[in-house]
């Protein structure tokens, strides 16, 4: 589980509440669109009970039947748009011979450069190729460490021991978390995330240019094989989030799918059946007919919570990792552990 305190992390470089951090991107969607439903079913009750009846205004007036004859039209638009952006991500995935070759160059080309670091064939699952270049960079950070430990420098080996430090508990946190996570759920892409590693370059590079005429040759090479293995593992968590986004697009018109049926049903059989002595009663001093319009409306709006709830999730994630490479976009990327002007 990632530690809260860790400055290093997602959530602690940003400084998000536990909720908000659970909401935006932890949370099960189906779990988040559920909340979403059962707080508009209370609202719509809560609202029913002191409003005007509802069975009155149904006998003065159509507004069930105006209200879900919309809902019945924005459902079926929703959905097509949806399958729509399915199918243009899909059609991603086609292509001519020609370029599916250079795809698989290019991706047996970045392997090749992962495994002359590894020094053996790099896993094929995301989870321990990421988990592999973690503890390869902890492992070479480790190395940084020793090659500088007798430098005459004293400057030079308090920075490079903050620095060192802040790589190896950074990636301790980040290979516990990958142990168990699988791809196509959204832990893997979170502890990916978790690695603020453009940072890292960034203070490694400096590190090396502010006392680089105290370095021997070794000692140069022990960065540059830090800089190397922390350079590849921004192009792979690209290319993972890049598929996790597929993932979550059909993800999400599949739910979509499953959560409209069920909505456009259930308005549809309201616009058609409800009438206002169709439920007469009430239960726990609410009129059932305010319990039945409720329910069926929160039915229809279901998969409005669905789509908000995972593009919600995709929106933060484009959100903070904007940028590839050494480029840091926010203040909150930085981190104090390894700014010694601070």
């Amino acid at each position: 589980m990632e530690n809260p305190l860790s400055r290093d992390t997602l959530r602690g470089r940003t400084g998000e509440s536990r909720l908000a951090h659970w909401i935006l991107l932890d949370a099960n969607r189906w779990l988040l669109a559920g909340a979403l439903s059962i707080l508009t079913f209370a609202t719509f009750v809560g609202l029913g009970t002191i409003a005007v009846p509802l069975r009155e205004a149904m006998e003065n007036g159509s507004p069930v039947d105006t209200a879900f004859q919309a809902l019945i039209a924005a459902i079926l638009t929703g959905m097509t748009l949806v399958v729509s952006i399915n199918q243009l991500v899909l059609s991603q995935e086609l292509g001519r011979l020609g370029d599916q070759q250079g795809w698989m160059n290019e991706a047996m080309e970045y392997r090749r450069s992962v495994e002359e670091l590894f020094g053996t064939v790099g896993p094929p699952d995301p989870s321990q190729f990421l988990q592999a270049l973690v503890q390869t960079s902890s492992g070479r950070a480790e190395a940084l460490r020793e090659a500088v430990a007798d430098n005459a420098d004293e400057t030079l080996r308090s920075r490079a021991d903050r620095l060192v430090d802040n790589v190896c508990r950074n990636s301790e946190e980040i290979d516990a978390q990958l142990e168990t996570s699988n791809f196509g759920e959204f832990g893997v892409l979170r502890s990916g995330l978790n690695y603020n590693y453009s940072w890292k370059i960034y203070a490694v590079r400096r590190l090396r240019h502010e006392h680089e005429d105290s370095l021997d040759d070794d000692e140069l090479d022990a960065f540059d094989e830090l800089i190397d293995v922390l350079t590849l593992f921004g192009p792979a968590l690209e290319h993972f989030k890049s598929l996790y986004f597929q993932w979550e697009l059909v993800h999400l018109t599949r739910s979509i799918l499953y959560a409209g049926l069920p909505g456009v049903v259930a308005a549809t059989a309201t616009v058609f059946y409800l009438e206002p002595d169709s439920v007469p009663g009430a239960t726990l001093g609410v009129d059932n007919m305010v319990w039945l319009v409720s329910a069926s409306a929160t039915v229809a709006l279901v998969p409005f919570f669905l789509l908000a709830a995972y593009v919600l999730r995709i929106a933060t994630i484009s959100k903070r990792t904007g940028s590839l490479g050494p480029f840091i976009l926010r203040q909150a990327e930085r981190t104090e552990a390894i700014d010694w002007e601070k």
